[in-house]
């Protein structure tokens, strides 16, 4: 394997082109490891990624390569549906990962916990809450990762082929509620459609302006018929959340032959409250704490992510909630975050940093002060809402503990024009 420095890796599922490169990786890191003999059975099936591609579900870890356009391969992880030919202890309703491996060149970089992290939320996607591997005894460092990411060890499900293996069991934490999630970031206006709650912005941000489908109908295609009218009347192209609990089996068939496409595909991260040492991570940084957002924080906010400053002020000051603005040694204001209490729990947008103070651990600060800021007020738990591509903000959270619980994704009609929401 190449020797060459490792950038930060994008975790995808692997493409028939990625499939020998994984093989060969697959195979060279277990040898490299000890955990196979270079003449062993075994490698021959480590290195055919191509069947494994065709029964299970392969993610690779891509670092950026000047003489590789597509990337290079610099890790791998394999997921198996329990009862397919690549699982070996899964039970019914769990995925089983196999065959995570990352080349040695590329160790001590965090390719192996993003490539874990990444296949944790690509099964709750899929909808699984419970996740299990095997490892052996001897891999420290593995267990510490596990542990780190929530997976527990279940020493009765221990199992013994050639070697004893030590298995592991993650399970997902429940998500808030669609309706809580949407209760933190409440549209300017809500319009009921046969028991869907029609969310009209203007088009500002499809989190508002989005239609929760959260029940069946008796005429589907009238009902779709009369929430496009509503978007029609709004301004704004019809859009609809989709993978949620109680979605009507025929809804993303009929809103894909009519053209809606795929805008946004969104995890929803959880964590338990408090944090411990929030505080005291966060001691150093000069935060003003307000219940309202004045100018300066909505400009920093605007300035990142756009949109229209009025509907976007209304928008995230339809329930009470603290905006925390972190500001230079000079007074200057160079961070804002946006901490909602709905119920029990806390929602967490808005973060932003401007340019000039990125790579200064600025995000991570801001959003321990917000923790903590908000278990004060009676928060038992936090979410917020991550796009699935965005591997700079999953990377930060995840180090804060908080763990994929849910994947939704936006349909939209065709032509449209309305922004993400923060």
């Amino acid at each position: 394997m190449s020797g060459a420095a490792v950038g930060a890796p994008t975790v995808r599922r692997a493409t028939a082109a990625d499939l020998a490169q994984v093989g060969a990786v697959t195979a060279h890191a277990y040898v490299a490891d000890g955990l196979v003999d270079a003449d062993h059975w075994y490698v021959d099936e480590l290195r055919d990624a191509t069947a494994r591609a065709a029964a299970a579900t392969v993610l690779v870890a891509v670092a950026p390569d000047a003489g590789a356009p597509a990337g290079r391969v610099v890790g791998s992880i394999t997921l198996a549906e329990a009862g397919s030919p690549y699982a070996e202890v899964a039970r019914d309703g769990e995925l089983e990962l196999r065959m995570l491996a990352v080349d040695p060149a590329a160790r001590r970089s965090g390719v192996a916990e993003e490539l874990v992290g990444a296949a944790l939320r690509e099964a709750v996607g899929r909808g699984a809450r419970d996740v299990v591997l095997s490892t052996l005894g001897t891999m420290h460092a593995a267990h510490r990762l596990y542990a780190r990411l929530g997976f527990v060890a279940r020493p009765e499900r221990d199992w013994t082929d050639e070697l004893t293996m030590r298995v592991h069991t993650w399970r997902a934490p429940e998500p808030p509620a669609a309706l809580t999630e949407a209760a933190s970031w409440p549209p300017p206006r809500v319009v009921d459609v046969d028991g869907w709650r029609v969310g009209l912005s203007g088009g500002v941000t499809r989190r508002a302006g989005s239609t929760l489908a959260l029940r069946d109908v008796d005429d589907l295609p009238g009902a779709v018929d009369r929430v496009e009218r509503l978007y029609r009347d709004d301004g704004a192209p019809a859009v609809f959340r989709v993978g949620d609990p109680g979605n009507p089996a025929g809804l993303a068939a009929e809103l894909a032959a009519r053209g809606y496409t795929v805008a946004a595909v969104t995890d929803v991260l959880v964590r338990d409250l408090p944090v411990p040492g929030a505080d005291a991570s966060a001691r150093d940084l000069r935060v003003r704490v307000a219940d309202a957002p004045d100018e300066a924080w909505l400009d920093l906010w605007l300035d990142g992510k756009g949109g229209a400053r009025e509907p976007s002020r209304a928008i995230v000051t339809g329930v009470p909630a603290l905006y925390l603005t972190a500001t230079d040694d000079d007074g200057t204001d160079v961070a804002v975050i946006r901490a909602a209490v709905v119920e029990d729990w806390l929602a967490l947008s808005c973060l932003q940093v401007v340019p000039a103070a990125r790579r200064r651990g600025l995000g991570r600060a801001l959003t321990l002060r917000a923790l903590a800021a908000a278990a004060q007020r009676g928060a038992h738990r936090a979410f917020l809402q991550v796009e699935a591509d965005n591997v700079a903000a999953l990377r930060l959270y995840g180090a804060l503990g908080f763990r994929p619980a849910h994947r939704y994704a936006y349909r939209v009609q065709p032509g449209d024009r309305s922004g993400t929401g923060c």
